[in-house]
């Protein structure tokens, strides 16, 4: 599995990606948004794991891809991904994240988000893309905002969310709504 944009690579993980992987799930600064179960070695190696399943689902589901620079295929700027396991067939949930390293630089994220909301749409014939955020996660939230998702509703939060007065968000964009957008 391949998705080419214009500076990246997405594509399945493979086993040269794994140090990569832990390094930036172990940085302090990707663990901020994070449960403390979420940046535990084991809990990494758990998401290796099931990433790998996925690649090999018939028919394929789920899409978690790993965003590699072409020039420099031995460094993982991040990973991205489509799922529709806990979804019917014509929706899925939107997931990227950046090594922090890579936060903030030269519109990854956005060039990442539109390759995989095209993906889903064009390729994968769904009906509506959804995504998770935190609140304090400003970057997220104008990702989000950037593609036309629109915010559908404040989700119950973990306790460690809770302590530190953030919340999640649920989004939703849906292939109407895209079609618009991006002809305007």
């Amino acid at each position: 599995m391949e998705i080419v944009t214009k500076r990246f690579i997405l594509r399945d993980f493979i086993k040269e990606d794994e140090p990569a992987f832990f390094t930036y799930h172990a940085d302090p600064r990707y663990a901020e948004f994070c449960a403390p179960e979420e940046v535990a070695l084991s809990h990494t190696r758990e998401l290796l794991y099931l990433f790998g399943q996925w690649a090999t689902e018939h028919p394929r589901r789920n899409y978690q891809l790993a965003i590699i620079d072409p020039r420099n295929s031995q460094e993982l700027i991040g990973c991205c991904g489509l799922r529709r396991e806990s979804h019917i067939s014509d929706k899925a949930e939107l997931g990227i994240e950046l090594a922090p390293q890579f936060w903030g630089r030269y519109a990854y994220a956005i060039e990442v988000g539109k390759a995989l909301v095209d993906f889903g749409f064009r390729d994968l014939g769904l009906k509506e893309i959804r995504g998770i955020s935190i609140s304090a996660n400003l970057r997220v939230v104008r990702l989000a905002q950037r593609y036309g998702f629109i915010r559908i509703s404040t989700l119950p939060s973990p306790d460690w969310m809770c302590a530190r007065g953030w919340n999640q968000t649920e989004w939703q964009l849906t292939r109407e709504s895209w079609e618009n957008f991006s002809a305007s």
